[in-house]
């Protein structure tokens, strides 16, 4: 069942081209949450990576940190912690301090670390990545929400008789989250715990192709759990979007940076197992909009969100994943058309704003000709003088009434004579232009 009321917002992992001012792009990064939260966009997920040299951002609980003073009402996520990387206890008391801070505006998304470069360094066997994060995370749980000390012990992290000195600003405790990519681990591991999911494979085929089976591991995992079934509404799917006035100017807005995004990083830095490198951008864009990505206008993109919600069978929140493919202007101006075309239609909060305009534009004489003799009546009731002056005042503005009926586009003026504000243009041309330059805060 599709929940009613679709979220919006962002996973920033972020991508960032090496050869840059690294603390201009932070800051960039920091502008983007206020500009969104500006916006009314739901929530913001902030990703944890140590190497590779384009996903800066080591710590997102320090960012979120940073980032929830700039904003007001965007929640903010850990996108992901990776488990095996820390001590639970550590992950818990952290996220509990922030949730404190932020007045409980954070999230706690986990995940078994993607970079195999970062579990290298710190010499984790890759292949124990995905069960250090399941028996982490639920050791996380339970510092969150007993109060009992708790004794743990495993050859990775040790507990003696430990309990944290603050309980969550939220209870029983913050909203939680799991990566899932490609494997049923972390859909498993989330029906397990009785955590939301962070689908972040969603724009490759084989992520794509997932979403029609990927929930019913989750569903499974609750079920040999004894949790009950999870909700879709906790279920956030990660996918590229870059709007534009027309499809064709936002293919060509972000051909080179998708481009140098594709070939130098994913393939050429990480060596990503999923990606293959492209010979242009435009292939490269082509090849997104084959796995869901919404490139193009806002028609487009409530055309795609429509057809993902069709091919998984329903998700709560839509995340964008956040990019500089364009230039920053360009950005900017995309989550602008995303909030104000997109999502109040697919959230249906402009369809009584609609359904309002056509009931008084199908029965403006009625109302008009109530209003007219309203006013006649107290002009009679002042003096019988008055209203032989109104009478000659009223037969003219109903002649003007009739010339602009025969003339479409010409506004009629009101019962006082001044005249009607002009009406908008239908279709994109009713688009008023976005204003270029720095987010306002």
């Amino acid at each position: 069942m599709t929940p009613e009321r679709l979220n919006f917002g962002i996973f920033m992992a972020p991508f960032h081209r090496t050869g840059e001012n690294p603390t201009l792009s932070l800051q960039r990064d920091l502008e983007l949450i206020s500009w969104l939260d500006n916006l009314g966009f739901d929530e913001a997920w902030i990703g944890e990576h140590h190497s590779g040299g384009w996903e800066t951002i080591a710590s997102p609980e320090v960012f979120i940190g940073v980032a929830a003073e700039r904003t007001r009402n965007i929640r903010l996520g850990t996108g992901v912690v990776s488990v095996p990387y820390h001590h639970p206890f550590h992950v818990a008391d952290r996220m509990v301090l922030l949730d404190h801070l932020t007045r409980g505006r954070v999230m706690l998304g986990v995940g078994p670390g993607a970079l195999p470069s970062d579990a290298w360094m710190l010499g984790i066997e890759p292949t124990r990545q995905r069960e250090m994060m399941d028996e982490g995370l639920g050791v996380i749980i339970r510092l969150m929400t007993e109060d009992e000390p708790i004794t743990y012990e495993t050859d990775w992290f040790k507990l003696r008789d430990a309990r944290l000195q603050l309980k969550p600003y939220q209870r029983p405790t913050m909203p939680l989250a799991v990566a899932s990519t490609l494997s049923p681990a972390g859909m498993t591991t989330a029906g397990k715990h009785g955590a939301g999911v962070l689908s972040i494979a969603s724009y490759s085929e084989q992520g794509l192709a997932a979403l029609e089976t990927q929930w019913k591991f989750c569903e499974e995992a609750a079920d040999n759990a004894g949790r009950p079934a999870p909700d879709r509404r906790d279920w956030r799917v990660v996918m590229p979007f870059h709007l534009a006035d027309s499809r064709e100017e936002a293919i060509r807005d972000i051909e080179d940076g998708l481009l140098t995004w594709n070939n130098d990083y994913f393939v050429g830095t990480i060596g990503s197992p999923v990606s293959w490198p492209a010979s242009s951008g435009r292939e490269m864009a082509e090849r997104l909009l084959d796995f869901g990505a919404l490139i193009g206008t806002p028609d487009d993109a409530i055309a795609g969100i429509r057809r993902l919600q069709e091919v998984s069978g329903g998700f709560g929140c839509l995340l964008g994943l956040a990019q500089e493919w364009a230039h920053r202007e360009k950005t900017l101006r995309s989550y602008e058309l995303m909030a104000r075309y997109v999502m109040p239609h697919v959230q249906d909060s402009v369809s009584s704003i609609s359904r309002s305009q056509s009931w008084v534009r199908d029965n403006k004489e009625t109302l008009v000709a109530g209003a007219r003799n309203a006013v006649l009546k107290a002009i009679t009731d002042h003096s019988p003088d008055a209203m032989q002056a109104a009478a000659v005042t009223l037969q003219e503005q109903m002649a003007r009434q009739q010339a602009a009926s025969a003339a479409p586009g010409v506004p009629t003026p009101g019962l006082d004579g001044a005249p009607a504000p002009s009406a908008a243009p239908e279709g994109d041309g009713a688009k008023a232009p976005v204003e270029e330059g720095t987010p306002r805060s």
